[in-house]
């Protein structure tokens, strides 16, 4: 029997993501994700109020006759969220931790993924595979999905992105779209993303508190991390010490971001005090101009 207060924590997410799916983002999720698989599917005779820029310019030169190139998109998409459980997910300034952004996440594009008809699956992972959950599609699969990000209790606290990629690779070997949630603290496993990301679609989301970014001036604090233990004592009063900290995180969000960039991977930067909507939206609608472009060079080859 779920508790009660886990049920109504996950309804008012369903409920606030649902109704944001609903108004906006489901359209938008469709133009980014459906078509990621064009594939040619047939020439055939030119009809007027073709696309010339379709036009098989080899056949026609055979032929005497225009064709053109019909493509087809891949209807169904299998989505599978790799969600970072580890010690520091917990971690939050404001009302909502970081782990919860992330619960909340899954949840938006969970249900962005059932109402257009494709499967949602599932890995947790700390520097160990913590939950594996199959791809499958309907309502009551997403709400057990938001349940676990938000409430699965793991037997590890570290972090460890390359196991977890290691293993998706293992146990999904059709193209999915490959939605990795987690703050990216420590070294990223470069080899494992690209290997990934050459079979799949990976899209990452880091997650981000504002006082990761930025120290509040509250004196002298005690500091324990939460993957580590290690402790350290930090005096948050010290201007300069400040502005050094503040430079170096920014400076270490810049880096992470390049890092993305040159791995061919889209990353979306979201932080627990701000609304990831319009965050999310900038995301959407920078992939499908470049899906457009992409589909536009395509049929011109």
């Amino acid at each position: 029997m779920i508790p009660r207060e886990i049920l109504r924590k996950i309804r008012q997410i369903e409920i606030r993501t649902n109704r944001l799916v609903t108004e906006s983002l489901a359209g938008q999720y469709h133009s980014v994700f459906k078509g990621q698989g064009i594939n040619f599917d047939e020439v055939r005779e030119y009809q007027p109020g073709d696309d010339v820029r379709s036009i098989d310019w080899n056949v026609t030169a055979r032929m005497n006759h225009p064709f053109i190139k019909k493509f087809v998109e891949e209807r169904e998409l299998t989505v599978m969220l790799v969600v970072d459980v580890s010690g520091s997910g917990w971690f939050g300034s404001t009302a909502q931790s970081k782990r919860e952004l992330m619960a909340e996440m899954a949840s938006v594009l969970a249900f962005s993924a059932i109402r257009n008809q494709d499967k949602v699956g599932l890995l947790l992972f700390t520097d160990q595979v913590e939950q594996f959950i199959p791809p499958r599609k309907g309502r009551r699969h997403v709400l057990r999905v938001i349940r676990e990000v938000l409430f699965h209790e793991p037997s590890r606290v570290g972090t460890d992105l390359r196991v977890a990629l290691e293993f998706l690779l293992r146990v999904t070997p059709h193209r999915a779209v490959v939605v990795v949630l987690s703050d990216f603290i420590g070294a990223l496993p470069a080899t494992a993303l690209r290997q990934c990301n050459r079979r799949h679609d990976v899209v990452a989301v880091q997650i981000c508190d504002r006082f990761e970014l930025e120290l509040p001036a509250l004196g002298r604090l005690i500091l324990r991390d939460a993957e580590t233990g290690e402790v350290l004592e930090v005096n948050t009063g010290d201007e300069r010490r400040r502005a050094m900290f503040a430079m170096r995180q920014g400076k270490a969000r810049n880096d992470l971001a390049r890092a993305f960039r040159s791995l061919g991977i889209d990353a979306i930067q979201l932080r627990t005090d701000e609304s990831y909507v319009g965050a999310l939206g900038r995301f959407f609608e920078a992939r499908e101009k470049r899906r457009h472009a992409g589909t536009r060079a395509l049929i011109a080859r």
